[in-house]
């Protein structure tokens, strides 16, 4: 493991930006969220926040909001059609927590599936993620719900904030490979008076560690803390995706979809929402262009088709969003929820409506044991 002084924050920037474009949170006007670094006021060294939680998921680095695919050329009766080309320039993702790690690991499952879609492999392919272990966590934070663990990000690289220091350790071969091509670039120095762990990384499935004593005391400040969250006890109960027939016909749907405003903020907060319109658009005489660009299921005109919309109403949208990431997701990839317990759509919805509140009421209404009257779950 390697560690880095704060106040060389700066040169660590500077020699990740000589890797490829760098993605990283930075915080303006009381809001952080991802960027790209470019060294100007406000995306600076000075403006990275490491502290806060990104207000959106960075899995626009992946998933663009716009992305070209095809253009198409009319020249009298002569039709011309340009595939855009892969994207191939390396990406660094810097500070990328355990829920959005996990996050695009979900994307893999849909875009990586057979035939994968290539523009989003070229972009997988190009990234490497340096995931930054919690500090401190948000009250609505519920990953470990899904076995995350918020002290071990899971990155290519992972990273600690920790005794005025950051501290480095490769996990992948991109991870060793971007660390070697820093070289002397960035002054690292070996985090030396280690101490055995048999914690994260045992449990994330690595063999035990040496770590410094300054991580391993700020690891287990974050369990404690976690302990403490209102949503610490949360289970999500495996039963629901089992049950997809009653689910679909429960009452609740109705009761809870009538305070939706179908604004749409927590499909575009998630880290895991997928869903993309194609569109055409014509840019110039003879001249169309082919794009994708984030949908929502939420949104009245999502999959219109010309005899119209298979779901007309707003309950039967909102039935849709949440079945597809309790019911549908799990069934398909063998019980892995739509959802890591980044806790954004419980800060972000104006009604307080959220996966968490959907659960429960699903499952008690099922008479499942998952869901007990406090608001915290039951234990699977």
């Amino acid at each position: 493991m390697l560690k880095l002084e704060l106040r060389h924050l700066g040169a660590l920037l500077d020699a990740l930006a000589g890797q490829g474009k760098v993605y990283a949170p930075f915080r303006q006007g009381g809001r952080t969220d991802f960027a790209w670094y470019d060294g100007t006021a406000g995306r600076d060294a000075a403006a990275l926040d490491l502290e806060h939680h990104t207000a959106r998921a960075p899995k626009d680095v992946l998933f663009p909001q716009v992305e070209d695919l095809l253009r198409f050329r009319q020249q009298g009766k002569k039709l011309g059609l340009e595939a855009a080309p892969l994207p191939t320039e390396s990406v660094v993702a810097f500070g990328v927590r355990g829920c959005d790690t996990a996050g695009f690991a979900i994307l893999d499952k849909v875009f990586l599936q057979d035939p994968a879609d290539l523009y989003y492999r070229a972009r997988r392919d190009s990234l490497t993620v340096l995931g930054l272990a919690c500090g401190e966590l948000e009250e609505t934070c519920f990953c470990r719900t899904f076995g995350l663990d918020p002290a071990a990000p899971g990155g290519d690289v992972d990273l600690w904030l920790a005794g005025g220091a950051l501290y480095w350790q490769a996990r992948t071969d991109k991870g060793r490979r971007l660390t070697e091509a820093l070289g002397a670039a960035v002054p690292f120095t070996d985090a030396a008076d280690t101490t055995a762990d048999t914690t994260a990384d045992t449990a994330a499935g690595a063999a035990a560690d040496a770590v410094p004593p300054a991580v391993a005391a700020q690891r287990d400040a974050v369990h404690a803390s976690y302990d403490r969250l209102p949503l610490a006890e949360l289970r999500f109960d495996d039963r629901l995706y089992h049950h997809e027939r009653e689910a679909f016909r429960s009452p609740v749907w109705e009761s809870l979809a009538a305070t939706c405003l179908t604004c749409r903020t927590c499909t575009y907060v998630c880290p895991t929402c997928h869903c993309f319109d194609v569109r055409d658009e014509k840019t110039a005489p003879g001249t169309t262009e082919r794009y994708r660009c984030w949908d929502s299921c939420m949104d009245r005109d999502f999959t219109q088709m010309p005899h119209g919309n298979p779901r007309k109403g707003k309950t039967e949208r909102f039935r849709q969003r949440y079945l597809h990431k309790l019911v549908y997701f799990p069934e398909d990839h063998g019980g892995t929820y739509a959802c890591t317990g980044c806790g954004r759509c419980l800060q972000a919805c104006p009604v307080s409506l959220n996966i968490v509140k959907v659960e429960q009421a699903l499952a008690a209404d099922l008479g499942a044991v998952g869901a007990a009257p406090d608001g915290k779950g039951g234990a699977q």
